[in-house]
C-alpha cells in the first residue's frame, strides 16, 4: 500500500510517482490510498495516469498488474470524476 497525504501537486507528485512506481515494479496490485489527500491539481491526475498506465504495461506482459485507489475525499473524488479517471482505476471497498 501507498499512503498519500496533505497536497499533491508540482513539488510533490515526482515523488509519489517514484513510490508507486518501485511498489508497482515490486507487487502485482498496489493499493492508493488518497484517504489524507487534501488537494490534487493536474501533477496528481497526471501521476496517477502513468501509474495506471505503468500497471496496464504489467497486465500486459502477463506478469499481473493493478492499481486500485482507496480513501478517496471528496475534492479529490470530484476532480476524478470531472476527469473521467474515476472509471479508469479500480476502487477498492
Amino acid at each position: 500500500m501507498v499512503r498519500a497525504g496533505g497536497e499533491i501537486d508540482l513539488p510533490t507528485a515526482p515523488r509519489l510517482l517514484h513510490r508507486l512506481a518501485v511498489a508497482l515494479e515490486a507487487h502485482r496490485e498496489v493499493v492508493l490510498d488518497l484517504s489524507e489527500v487534501t488537494f490534487m491539481d493536474c501533477s496528481g491526475l497526471g501521476l496517477l495516469v502513468q501509474a495506471r498506465n505503468q500497471a496496464a504495461r504489467h497486465q500486459a506482459d502477463q506478469c499481473g498488474g493493478r492499481l486500485v485507489r482507496r480513501g478517496v475525499g471528496r475534492p479529490v473524488a470530484r476532480l476524478l470524476k470531472l476527469t473521467g479517471l474515476s472509471r479508469r482505476l479500480s476502487a477498492s471497498l
